[in-house]
């Protein structure tokens, strides 16, 4: 009984104060088990209890009982409490790491560990570096390739700039060309032509102009003028018309080109047979070309003669330009233009009948060696050719092949000319860029040539170049080959140092400087071409007349 008291007094009597590692068996070395203490205890006293109980004799029955109901409630505590035990061990182990035991080999695999992590840390470290030195690389050469894209972008910007400019330039030019002829008054002569009057009308017209002019002869019959002021106005009007010293022959400049015979017609192709109309004298060839040949004809109703100009046209295609030309011709009527008076098509070919001329090509007085071509000459051929032009222009019409070969003269006596040949003729519309592959290489102007945008200065190109031909005999572009005379035009290399310009005037190179120039928006318009001192100034007309005065003398037998 005192062993149990004891027990029991000792089992339920406070314990020491203690921290919660150590209540719970907690320890920081990490060679010991770690197990609650309370267990432990238990353990000891119950081994104590059992060995007491060996060396004591055996009481009698009934103590016997007694102790064996005792211990038996001892041991369903002691079975509570390590059941207890057991619980918030296995909850401790559940929040505490489980336990590490070190020994021999897991320090060496520590070791061996740790020696991997850093081997595994340097190879990371030189294979970041490496990976830093690619990137290096991979920027810079992605600068580069910036660097270039940006100077390629650069270059692709300022191409489109300066075509926009260069378009801009073109189309300020085209206004400044168009204000410029739409702003130019028609000529006395244009009117005339514009407004005639056909038929009865134009009779009834003359039938009261007679009447008219019957009046003022009695008027004038009974209330004469004076002599003396007839002479004076006489005289006043040669002297505004011709300078004094001017030589007979050389009136011949100041003489009208005369009209077509026939007044303007708007003409459509016939589905006929020409030789229903017309007499087409096919031994008698007035010219010809690309296009076929010009024959001389008369007219079967009337007698009047004309020209047949025969074009061969197959296919729908050619056939096309053919019309394309009928109608350019319907739109000019001018005295420097020939004009068209029927047409006819067939399977084969188109036939124009034209105004008829038998002067010849104004090339043949440049390479005929005894025509002796003067500076006052060609005055008057290209004041004639720039009315024409400064006439199609005003109607937004571009010839686009002048030259010697498709200007006509009336006859041989005179400088009258006609300009001829509308086939590849284009009417010009400023808000359409038109471009052209075609002409013939020494007048092609340099935008032809580089396949860009043409308009009215192509032309005055062309001028440039008849004009420099008709005072040198040269052509200023022509190479040994084609390609050789196109280079020549784009590089707009030509000059007045050929024997043939040692007489000519100053006036003279000065308008065909400023027609020959390869940024067309600077050449002369037709309109300030006719305008230019070379073709105005009455005092250098007198000079050149002056000059050439031997040459008309020697001429005058001839003309009479």
């Amino acid at each position: 009984m005192e062993m149990t008291r004891s027990f029991k007094e000792e089992k339920f009597s406070e314990p020491h104060p203690r921290t919660e590692d150590e209540k719970w068996g907690l320890n920081e070395s990490h060679g010991k088990n770690r197990f609650p203490r309370g267990t432990k205890v238990i353990k000891e006293k119950l081994h104590l209890n059992e060995t007491e109980t060996k060396e004591k004799k055996p009481p009698d029955s009934t103590e016997g009982a007694i102790q064996k109901s005792q211990s038996c409630s001892q041991e369903e505590e002691v079975d509570k409490l390590n059941e207890e035990n057991a619980k918030r061990e296995s909850s401790v182990l559940l929040e505490v790491d489980p336990p590490r035991f070190h020994t021999e080999g897991s320090e060496k695999e520590e070791e061996s560990l740790a020696f991997e992590s850093y081997y595994e840390h340097r190879r990371n470290s030189v294979q970041e570096e490496q990976n830093i030195e690619v990137y290096r690389r991979n920027s810079v050469q992605e600068e580069q390739s910036i660097e270039e894209y940006r100077r390629n972008s650069v270059q692709e910007s300022l191409a489109p700039a300066k075509q926009q400019e260069k378009d801009a330039v073109d189309d300020a030019c085209q206004r400044l060309t168009v204000q410029e002829v739409e702003s130019e008054p028609p000529t006395d002569e244009e009117r005339k032509e514009e407004h005639q009057v056909p038929g009865d009308e134009q009779q009834e017209e003359r039938e009261n102009e007679g009447v008219g002019n019957a009046d003022k002869s009695e008027k004038s019959v009974e209330e004469p003028p004076a002599p003396s002021q007839k002479e004076d106005e006489a005289e006043q009007s040669h002297d505004q018309e011709a300078p004094e010293g001017r030589c007979k022959s050389c009136e011949k400049d100041d003489i009208p080109t005369p009209p077509a015979p026939f007044d303007h017609r708007i003409v459509s192709a016939k589905r006929v047979g020409i030789n229903n109309y017309y007499n087409v004298n096919e031994d008698e060839i007035l010219g010809g070309g690309r296009f076929g040949q010009v024959h001389k004809c008369e007219e079967k109703a009337t007698g009047l003669k004309l020209a047949a100009k025969i074009i061969k046209a197959k296919g729908p295609k050619q056939k096309d330009e053919v019309k394309n030309e009928i109608n350019v011709m319907n739109q000019l009527n001018h005295v420097n233009l020939i004009q068209l008076y029927d047409a006819f098509e067939s399977k084969n070919d188109i036939v124009l009948v034209m105004e008829y001329v038998e002067g010849g090509e104004l090339f043949d007085r440049i390479i005929d060696e005894n025509y002796n071509l003067t500076e006052m000459d060609t005055i008057s051929f290209i004041k004639q050719i720039c009315k024409g032009i400064q006439y199609m222009h005003q109607m937004y019409i571009l010839h686009l092949d002048l030259k010697p070969e498709n200007i006509l003269c009336v006859n041989r006596e005179a400088n009258q000319i006609k300009i001829i040949d509308f086939g590849l003729a284009r009417r010009y519309k400023p808000r359409e860029k038109l471009r052209v592959n075609f002409g013939t290489p020494e007048f092609l102007a340099p935008e032809v040539v580089n396949y860009e945008f043409v308009s009215f200065p192509t032309d005055m190109w062309s001028l440039g170049v008849i004009a420099y031909m008709l005072l040198s005999g040269l052509s200023p572009f022509l190479g040994d080959d084609d390609n050789e005379t196109l280079n020549n035009i784009l590089a707009c290399n030509w000059d007045f140092e050929e024997e043939e310009f040692r007489n000519v005037s100053d006036e003279a190179k000065d308008f065909i400087s400023k027609l020959l120039i390869k940024e067309k928006c600077w050449r002369l318009s037709a309109t300030a071409a006719l305008k230019h001192p070379w073709l105005t100034d009455h005092q250098l007309h007198y000079r050149l007349q002056k000059k050439a005065k031997g040459h008309c003398v020697s001429q005058a037998p001839l003309a009479q």
